[in-house]
């Protein structure tokens, strides 16, 4: 094998042994390659269909084992934080936010929010007007992927959602 190979498999050893994102920053010190190797080197395994996930905080992969719906949702902007809180309060992760665009197609956008916190930081970042929600340019309809260690925390999920009035339809 050559060097780019093995470097690559490699990174995918350590990505396998944490549970928290690793940097490309501190991959490329292990490594002694520049940070823009690493980031080549991800979107390469990337598209091998290796599952790794970019965050705000690194590289990491993303667990299978995890349970996995997509619902398509609609509310008003001032929804947005006691939705994202129903979901993490009951134990899930909202992997993503995507609409299906007429004119574009489909927009997705990773999110990974995980906690109270990381709601908190996505509100800040909508309340400093740096940028709209994805879901106002399709009239308040947009999807998330849930995950959730197990069906029954989805389920949670669904119902509170549907109580509250956001879900429209479980898709996946």
């Amino acid at each position: 094998m050559n060097e780019t190979v093995d470097r690559r498999i490699e990174i995918l050893k350590i990505l396998e042994g944490r549970t928290k994102p690793i940097s490309g920053t501190e991959l490329a010190k292990i490594f002694d390659v520049s940070r823009q190797i690493i980031v080549q080197d991800i979107a390469i395994l990337k598209a091998e269909e290796h599952p790794i996930l970019s965050t705000n905080r690194g590289y990491k992969l993303v667990d299978e084992n995890n349970c996995r719906r997509i619902l398509k949702l609609s509310h008003e902007d001032e929804d947005i934080e006691e939705e994202l809180n129903t979901i993490v309060d009951l134990g899930a992760v909202v992997k993503d936010v995507f609409v299906n665009h007429k004119v574009y197609g489909t927009i997705r956008v990773d999110m990974n929010i995980r906690s109270r916190k990381d709601v908190k930081n996505f509100m800040a970042t909508l309340d400093s007007g740096i940028s709209r929600p994805l879901k106002n340019l399709t009239e308040n309809y947009h999807y998330h992927t849930i995950t959730a260690e197990n069906e029954d925390t989805l389920d949670e999920v669904e119902l509170k959602l549907k109580r509250l009035g956001y879900l429209l339809e479980k898709s996946i």
